[in-house]
């Protein structure tokens, strides 16, 4: 519900979905392309009823699609060309020319970036509404062809002998990164195996509460998330053979994010707009923070990141009730929930990337379970 308290110029959170996040290749959505995704939850996140689409019905939306000033997209492995097809993807789903289109690709967390970007746009007062949004197919992208396809534009000479040896270490696979952070920190296989399972588990779990159903935007005949294995277990996954060091390596496919298709996308505004609207705040943008690691460890971020952010918030770690850390390895996130001493019951309560994946998901699955649950602050 509305609030009168607060600054005008918040930026406030009024509604978010995604699509079924589904197996790369295998999956319900491996067919379509990135901007079939895309336009399918553009057009839900302005709908009253995303699940059941009528955009016929002028009662029919949230917010009129004329009222939208801006859209940031986040997406990583798309070509260069993205961009044209991304605000073919805008036009096509409603919105009109007016709303403007911009990408950004900030790796794992592009989609929680696009957020940033329009939520930081309406607290400066240079729009009023605006939608941050995520998308990626590695079914029409995959993740091994993009140095192949696309390699680093530099003078390899002078990155070779500028003297800063973590110039070569932004090279390392993320997989091999993972690595170095298991051996770096003395995590063990059976830990991270545990870690893995456990996320399934609670995914499995939340999909069968029905926990998912109100934010996903069924596309085609696809309407749930396809890559979840309630049947996964630490004794299974432990069975599997490492993949970036196969002699002593901890990093498995089964304790790695999953290969997925999907997106994500939500809408914010100022709180005077919702409120001259009359419409439900789901949250309100308190803070934000980005903090650079060394390359060969790159997956720590939120050890530095999280601090750096309740800092600015005027925030302990105490006052959060949910984390949503991003899953891209057992051994990074497990890290991160160790360092920074979080309660384990506090972290990614519907499971995370290892069983669905990123996106803008850690965002708006953070505040369906801060809804549907009664608590008050969490942390992407």
């Amino acid at each position: 519900m509305t609030s009168p308290g607060g600054n005008p110029r918040d930026a406030v959170i009024v509604q978010a979905v995604r699509s079924p996040l589904c197996r790369a290749r295998k999956g319900g959505l491996a067919d379509l392309p990135p901007s079939s995704l895309l336009t399918a939850v553009l057009q839900g996140v302005l709908l009253k009823e995303p699940q059941s689409p009528d955009r016929q019905q002028p009662d029919a939306y949230l917010v009129p699609p004329e009222d939208v000033q801006d859209v940031c997209v986040g997406n990583v492995l798309s070509p260069p060309t993205a961009a044209v097809s991304f605000r073919m993807a805008s036009l096509a789903s409603g919105l009109p020319h007016s709303a403007s289109i911009s990408t950004v690709n900030r790796q794992c967390s592009s989609g929680l970036q696009s957020i940033s970007n329009i939520a930081h746009a309406i607290q400066c007062g240079s729009i009023d509404v605006g939608i941050g949004a995520g998308v990626e197919s590695m079914s029409y992208n995959p993740m091994h062809e993009l140095y192949e396809k696309f390699p680093p534009e530099v003078d390899w000479e002078k990155m070779q002998s500028c003297g800063n040896k973590e110039v070569m270490d932004c090279l390392i696979p993320m997989g091999v990164t993972s690595e170095n952070v298991a051996k770096k920190f003395d995590l063990d296989r059976r830990t991270l195996d545990e870690f893995a399972a456990k996320s399934h588990e609670k995914a499995a779990k939340a999909r069968e509460q029905g926990k998912f159903k109100a934010e996903i935007v069924p596309i085609s005949d696809c309407s749930e998330d396809d890559g979840i294995r309630p049947s996964t277990t630490a004794d299974k996954l432990s069975r599997l053979k490492p993949v970036f060091d196969k002699k002593n390596g901890s990093t498995t496919a089964g304790n790695s994010s999953q290969l997925t298709d999907g997106a994500a996308a939500v809408l914010l505004m100022s709180r005077q707009k919702a409120m001259e609207r009359n419409l439900p705040i789901m949250g309100v943008w308190k803070s934000y923070a980005v903090e650079g690691v060394p390359p060969k460890i790159m997956g720590v971020g939120p050890v530095y990141a999280i601090p750096s952010a309740l800092k600015k918030a005027s925030l302990t770690k105490d006052d959060i009730d949910l984390f949503e850390i991003n899953e891209a390895f057992a051994s990074q996130a497990y890290y991160s929930v160790l360092e920074l001493g979080l309660d384990a019951d506090k972290v990614n309560p519907n499971g995370g990337a290892i069983a669905l994946v990123s996106l803008d998901r850690i965002f708006f699955a953070l505040f369906s379970t801060l809804s549907t649950q009664y608590f008050s602050k969490g942390h992407p």
